[in-house]
This record gives structure tokens, sequence and C-alpha cells, in this order.
């Protein structure tokens, strides 16, 4: 069997793509500028049915493969990547968890507008304190009568500011051990801190959260007690893949950028590309963008087959994420000067690059991951 895409993937990916040059492009480098959210074409996406690709018809998703989502994530991620990670954490990290975790009142009740894109939900796991080290949970909350309590707070959560978020999922230590929630925007007591100004992803919403005396019904418990840091792990395994996706628009993208370049570019002669000394840079280059296809979508198809995917999402999401980074290196330094200058994308692709191996679980977490895998004695 193979994870080759199907003509059905390919279309999806020409729609993506029309989309994305046509809606995203053109304004790409100004909502950098201004670290604006287009909330408008966050709805364009939805009704372009992007947020709904895996997720079933009974919620208004298209029932469609995990593959068919990289594909749009790696498409838009090739233009913006602001608006590539937009689109994965709305689906993996915003709606996904109700989707596997939610009983179907919190199904019926959430889905259905993030699955539409007319919504967008946070994830918050990660604390100031914690970073790789999601168990060491210190936001707590008890359940005072048919409510429970909340207090702690979260750090770098994406989509948990915008005029369209309508929940954050977080998680608390209870009395039986790290438990999930459904935290409505809005609920008093949830404290939306405001934007992080970032390195990179300007376009992206994302904020800090403190939670004081947080109120939210028993009713909105996501999943058992007790279970949530172990749900939500799962959830990151999805996550990297899709990451990994994303990293790979980033660095097809620059691969793009320098060979167009090395081809016009005129210096001693002659067009730059002739020059094995970069030539043999893009070369390079060219195979680890083959090479990150492949374990992007094999990853991804071994989850559209229902089986183990936490090695191949980490391998995924390693070999990716650095790639991008490599691609945004050596692509700057083919532009040269022009390379440095905010008027090229491959600047702000350079900026946006460097979070791919820190979010969702670093470059040395999914060493971690592989090496375990190995059956490594590895602390």
């Amino acid at each position: 069997m193979s994870w080759e895409l199907t003509d059905e993937h390919e279309m999806l990916r020409a729609t993506v793509r029309d989309f994305a040059e046509g809606e995203i492009a053109p304004h790409a480098a100004q909502w950098d500028l201004d670290h604006h959210f287009p909330v408008d074409v966050v709805r364009q996406m939805g009704e372009l049915g992007l947020f709904g690709i895996v997720f079933p018809e009974e919620y208004g998703g298209a029932g469609g493969d995990f593959a068919s989502l990289c594909v749009a994530i790696e498409e838009l991620g090739r233009v913006d990547q602001s608006m590539g990670i937009t689109l994965s954490a709305g689906v993996g990290l915003g709606a996904n968890p109700i989707y596997q975790f939610g009983n179907e009142d919190q199904k019926a009740q959430w889905l259905p507008d993030l699955v539409a894109g007319t919504a967008l939900g946070g994830f918050g796991l990660t604390e100031p304190d914690g970073g790789s080290d999601a168990g060491a949970t210190k936001t707590k909350a008890f359940l005072d009568g048919d409510s429970w309590v909340i207090n702690g707070s979260k750090a770098f959560i994406t989509n948990c500011g915008t005029e369209i978020t309508s929940l954050t999922t977080v998680t608390a230590r209870t009395e039986d051990g790290i438990s999930a929630f459904v935290v409505p925007a809005g609920t008093p007591g949830m404290i939306i801190e405001p934007a992080y100004h970032k390195l990179g992803w300007h376009a992206s919403d994302t904020h800090g959260i403190t939670l004081d005396d947080c109120r939210v019904p028993d009713a909105n418990l996501l999943g058992k007690p007790g279970d949530g840091f172990r749900n939500f792990l799962t959830i990151l395994d999805d996550g990297r893949i899709a990451i990994s996706a994303l990293a790979l628009g980033c660095a097809r993208a620059a691969l793009e950028m320098s060979v167009e370049y090395a081809k016009e570019r005129q210096a001693f002669g002659g067009p730059i590309g002739r020059n094995q000394g970069l030539a043999f840079q893009l070369s390079d280059l060219a195979v680890q963008v083959e090479n990150a296809h492949n374990l992007t979508y094999k990853a991804a198809w071994l989850k559209d087959q229902g089986r183990p995917i936490g090695q191949a999402a980490a391998m995924a999401k390693l070999y990716s994420t650095e790639a991008a980074m490599d691609a945004v290196r050596v692509g700057t330094q083919v532009l040269g000067g022009m390379g440095f200058m905010e008027e090229t994308p491959m600047a702000r692709f350079y900026r946006d690059a460097k979070i791919l191996e820190i979010g969702e679980g670093t470059s040395e977490i999914q060493r971690l991951v592989i090496a375990r895998g190995l059956g490594l004695p590895v602390a």
C-alpha cells in the first residue's frame, strides 16, 4: 500500500492554492506588518470547507481524511504561515478535543460552529513555568456544587483571543489528576492577556490566559476526571503531523523563491544559479523538501489507516521543521541583501520558521519520543 496522494488530494491542493494566492498572498505582508488577524479571510476559509475537512457530515464536515487536511495546511503555509497555523490550530487544537473527548451534548453545542469556521477554539495546555514539561500543571480546579472553579494561567494559546473565539479547553489539577474543561469565551474569571509581541506569525492570534476563580458548569468537564493530560497528549500527535505539513509549506515556498531568484539574478556575467556552490545547496534543499513530504504524508496515511502514529508523527515533525529552518536560511542567503529586506516574502518566512521547531513539542522532545520508540532508556 502507498501513501501517494490521490487525484482528489491534488484537486483539493489546486483549490486551496488558488484561494491562498488570490485571497491571502496579496495581503500577507501588510497583515504581518500590522499584526492583523484577518477574521474575514478566516471566515472565507470556513466557507471553503477547510475547517470541516476531517469531521463527520453530521457536524457539518466533509468526512475527509487527515491527508486532505495536511494538503490544505501545506498550501496555506506555502503562502502565509500565520493562516496555515490558524487552520492547523483551529482544527487540531480547537475542534478536535471536543470531537475526540466531548460527550454528545458538548459536540452538538460546540462542534458545528468550529467545523464551519464561524468560530475558533483555543487549547490551554502549556503554562508559563511548564514549557515542555506539560505534566507539571499548576492550574487547579475544584468542584463547588454543580460548578468547577479554575485558578491558574496558560501561555502561548493560539486562537483564544479573536472576535470569533467561542471556547478554550484547559487542563487543571483536580482530585483525580489532571482533568480538562471547556471554558466558553467571555466566562467571568477567564482573562485574555494582551497579545504577545512575537518574532513571527504576526497575523496569528496568540495570547496568555489567566484563570481567576473562573467558574464553569460541571457539564463542561471534557472527558473523564483525571484523563485530561493523557487525552491532550494524544491531540498533540495529530498536531505534530499538521505542523509537519505547515513546515513543508514553508520549506517548499523558500525553495521555489530561491530557484526562481537564482535563475533571474544576474551577476558576474550570468545567472547566479549556474554556480555550483549555490546550485548544490538548492539541490540538497530539494531532497529535504521531498523527504519532508514523504514523512508528512506517510504519518497522515498511518493515521488514516488507524495505525499508531506517535513515532511517525515525531519523525515527521522533527525533520520537516528543521528542513524549513534550513530552507529559509539557505533562501535568505541566495537572495542576499534582498533576503534581508521585509519587502520580500523570504524575510517573513525566515521569522515565521523558527517557531516550527518549538511549538507542539520542541525538536528535543521529538528526539526524546523517537529515542524511547527505539527502546533506549533515555530519561
